[in-house]
Parts: C-alpha cells; structure tokens; sequence
C-alpha cells in the first residue's frame, strides 16, 4: 500500500500516544502537574448523578427502557436520553440549545462541527490524563486502532472531543448498476470512461425495463461523483472536499480538471441521458440513504449510500436463531427494489477510470463523529469523570459478553451466542424481526470505537474490493473560516455546477466561478487548511 504524506505525518503520532496512555496508569495514579488530580475529579461517593445523553436515534427510547435502568443501577446514576431523531439531528440539538439546555454526554454528529460548538461555549475541555483515567479501554482502542485520531479532538492545544472512528469507513460508497437492463442489452459494468458512456445512452435509449416507452435515464446526481472520481476529485457532497497536491491542499471542485468533467456531463445532460430531476437529488424523503430514482426504475446507475445499503439476499451467510448458517436477506436499497420489481438484479461495478488513469467513488472518512462532554457537566464536582466512566463501560468494554450485553441487550432474551463459537451473535424472536429494537430496551448508548472490521458483512465488502479506490476528504477538521463561509460556498459551487450541466452556462465559466469562490471566501477558507496541514507532525 503507498501511503500519502497526510498517512505518514499521522503515524508518527503512534509512538507518542502509546506511550502517553501507559505513562498514565489507572484513577488516582495521575499527578495534578500536567494530568488530573483523583480527589478533584473522581465522582462524588454516594453521589446519585443526573445525566443527560445524546446518542445516535432511528427510534425513541423509552423512559423506562430496561437497558437503561441495567446502567442506571450499576452506576447509581439516572440517564435521560434526549430523543433526537437522527435524520434532524443538528435542527433539533441547536433548538434545545438555543433554549439554554446543554447535554451532558454530548454527540457530535458531523465532525466539522466540533469547533462551531466550542465557539458556542457548549463545550467543556476535558482535562488532560481524564480520558486515560477514566475511560481507559476506550482510550487504548483509539490509540492503537486509530493512531493520532484522538488530536483531532483538540482546539488549542485542549481535548474537546473524543473522535468517534468507523472502521467500516475503510470501503468507500459502492457504483452500482442494474445488471438486469445490462444483460437486457448486452452490456457489461463499465471499466473507463468512455464504456461508461456507452452504457448510460444504452440505458436511456435502448428501453432496459422492456416496456415500449422512453422513461428511463442513465444517471442522476449522485452517480456525477463518478464522473468527477475519474478525474480524481469529488463535488456533489455535503462538505467541501479537499485534496491533497503538491506540498498542499487544494479544493477539489477548483481544479482545472473538473473543466473536463463538466464537459461529458454537459453533453449528456444535452442528450437527455441524465435525469432531468438531478437536481432534486436521488432520494425523495424517509431514509435518506435510499435512491428512489434507482428503486423507481428511473436511472440504472447511482452511487448513492454505503456499501451495506445494497445487500442483496444471499450475498453472504448469516447465523439465525437457531445457530444455523442461513442466506443474509436483502437490506436497504436491495430490500426496497425488489419489494417494486422482483425481477430485478443489481451488480457492483469498479469507479471508471478517466483519461489520466484517475478513478473513484466517495468514501467517508474513519473520523465519523465526536463525542464531547457539555459545558454544564463540568461545573458538577466528579459528574465528567462519572460520565466517562460510563461511557467506557458501555462502548469499549473489556469483557466480550458485557461488551455485547451493552449492544444488544439481554443475553438468553434478546441475543444468544451463534453456535459454539463466541465469534458471532443472533438475535432471538421476537426481537429479529423488530426494527430498532435496540433502542426500545435502550441497549447501544455508547460510541463506536474502533477495530479491524471482520464481521461477515465486512468480509463481503472487502471480495468486492470496496476498500480500493475511495476518495476521502484530506481535511480531518474544521477551521474558523470554513465555518463561517463553508454554506455560502458550498452554495456557490452547486449552483456554479447545476448551471454548466444544465447548459445555462459554458464551459468557461467555470473559470468566473473560482474567481467569484475564491473572494466569497474560499480563499481563506484555503490558507486555513493549508496551514492545518502544514501543522501535522512529519513522519
């Protein structure tokens, strides 16, 4: 594997942290000269904290959740779960907090915001040698799994956040192509650019779906990010995406190359290949990872969602209820286009390679999220260190069955082990068939923490080769300015991109528009992260 500059700064951080965390000892084994002091931190004895918690939500937890009570007697605590639904995360945690209300255990879900909240004072600093003291087994996952992950958590030179790290980010958002109107036409999944064009005029003019009528098109929006991997950037995405070039960072929607993808994608959409609804996106309300433009029979191509999104039945192996090796059902995407069209069959093609030998799809990068402790927790003597206490138990626990108790429930009522092997667990009816479930007991409060992913799903993304040729965004954090500008920019550039697609504007005036980005702010926004850059350690 060649490893990029941004790679090898971080790994020298390796060497430091490890040694770092086993200087650090255990609670009370910390001098107050530069770590924290047992006596001024350690929870209250006898102490019956209040803590509120935010957590990741597809359904609400009850007040009376049986998992919840599990913790709440073995910590002598009482949690509140903020119900924040996922998919408005952000509207309604800025609503509470603009209400005055600050959670104690505070998520993070998009990492860029880590410094907008503490700009807003939300925040509390956790001080240095707590998260070793305190939450020792989540702390060490991080330092070994996730070398210098844990520094993208300070501002400062302070730990703010605890980086929450997915290690399933490794497999980058799949290309996905309906193999049915391709076998209908005598086609192939696309390996450059060019077959790929064959085949999105072959699915807009030779009537894949059979029907006599002229309804379907190539592509929408999401699939463009091929189109734009094969010059080697990424554009339509809910961030700026930043590459590395040079000595430096760039801003990938910038570069002179995306003149060259505009121009295929202008042609297309001239031609009527593209979908002339793009614009709207691919997924039309409910779970947002879900392209109704595929599902619908509209386009038959789209990289939209991750690779888990689009399990068809059978694609591997999973233990049922009773320990016995079944075929896994369809999920997501899969689930939802065959529920339309039971005929219908999808395939994984590669991201097309472009005239310069440049391919790829999005992928997410390890640093998912944060978790961070809210301002308010800390002016309660012992309340952090009851808080990361808990949360090292409940994410990152050392003994295999709590480990899974926390994240699935009760061991004999909800789950079981698969077979004799401690390797797998199933989960027990009625439970199997219940959406969410975990969060009905209230199970699954913790953080990710990061491991090698060797699940079987992990195992099947890994035969598919979804861990080669993802295009990840080289800025890990915010700084001041991409706050402050990043919306009118990120609206600059759609509406620049929409505008040379549709037509309304040539090809040249791409060139006005990283005029027009530079002096709304992009310029800054640049200097910025090129001096976060330039800030990481060499190797």
């Amino acid at each position: 594997m060649v490893m990029n500059n941004y790679g090898s700064r971080r790994l020298s951080l390796l060497l430091v942290l490890l040694i770092t965390l086993s200087a650090c000892g255990t609670a009370g084994e910390i001098s107050s000269s530069g770590g924290v002091s047992q006596d001024a931190e350690a929870p209250t004895q006898d102490k019956r904290y209040t803590i509120t918690w935010t957590m990741h939500l597809n359904e609400a937890v009850p007040g009376n959740a049986e998992m919840l009570h599990y913790i709440e007697e073995k910590f002598n605590v009482d949690l509140e779960i903020w119900n924040l639904e996922n998919n408005n995360y952000e509207a309604l945690l800025d609503l509470k907090l603009a209400q005055g209300e600050i959670p104690d255990l505070f998520r993070i879900r998009q990492s860029y915001d880590l410094l907008k909240y503490r700009n807003q004072n939300v925040l509390a600093e956790i001080p240095d040698g707590m998260l070793e003291a305190y939450a020792p087994n989540l702390t060490r996952s991080i330092m070994i799994h996730a070398p210098g992950y844990m520094d993208y958590g300070r501002i400062e030179g302070r730990q703010y956040g605890i980086p929450v790290v997915n290690q399933t980010n490794r497999y980058r958002v799949p290309v996905v192509y309906r193999e049915d109107w391709l076998d209908r036409l005598g086609l192939q999944p696309p390996a450059t650019l060019e077959e790929l064009e064959k085949v999105m005029y072959a699915f807009t003019n030779g009537d894949p779906d059979g029907n006599g009528k002229h309804d379907t098109y190539g592509l929408s929006i999401e699939g463009m990010n091929v189109v734009f991997g094969a010059f080697g950037q990424m554009v339509f995405t809910e961030q700026l995406y930043f590459a590395e070039k040079g000595s430096g960072l760039v801003i990938g929607a910038l570069e002179p190359e995306m003149k060259k993808a505009l121009r295929y994608l202008q042609k297309w959409y001239r031609d009527g290949v593209i979908d002339p609804e793009f614009v709207t996106g691919e997924n039309k309300g409910g779970y947002k990872h879900l392209s109704h433009a595929f599902i619908n029979g509209r386009i038959g191509m789209t990289s939209m969602g991750n690779y888990y999104h689009w399990v068809q039945a059978g694609d591997y192996k999973v233990y049922n209820e009773k320990g016995a090796e079944v075929p896994v059902e369809a999920s997501f995407n899969a689930m939802e286009l065959f529920k339309k069209n039971d005929q219908a069959r999808i395939v994984f093609g590669k991201p097309v390679t472009g005239p310069e030998g440049k391919s790829g799809s999005k992928a997410y990068d390890r640093l998912m999220s944060f978790t961070a402790i809210g301002a308010n927790a800390a002016d309660e003597p012992g309340k952090m260190a009851k808080i990361l206490e808990i949360l090292d138990y409940v994410s990152a626990n050392p003994d295999l069955e709590e480990r899974m108790t926390m994240r699935y429930g009760v061991k004999g009522k909800h789950w079981e082990w698969a077979g004799q092997s401690e390797d797998d667990v199933v989960t027990l009816p009625p439970y199997d068939k219940q959406v969410n479930y975990t969060n009905r007991i209230g199970a699954n409060i913790g953080m990710l923490v990061p491991g090698m992913p060797d699940a079987r799903r992990e195992q099947w993304a890994s035969t598919l080769g979804l861990d080669e040729h993802g295009i990840y965004n080289a800025l890990k954090v915010s700084v001041p300015s991409l706050i402050q500008n990043s919306p009118r920019l990120i609206k600059l550039r759609n509406k620049a991109y929409i505008s040379i697609i549709t037509g309304d504007k040539p090809i040249g005036y791409f060139d006005v528009f990283v005029k027009e980005f530079m002096r709304a702010g992009g310029e800054e926004v640049l200097e910025e992260a090129n001096e976060w850059y330039r800030s990481i350690p060499e190797a």
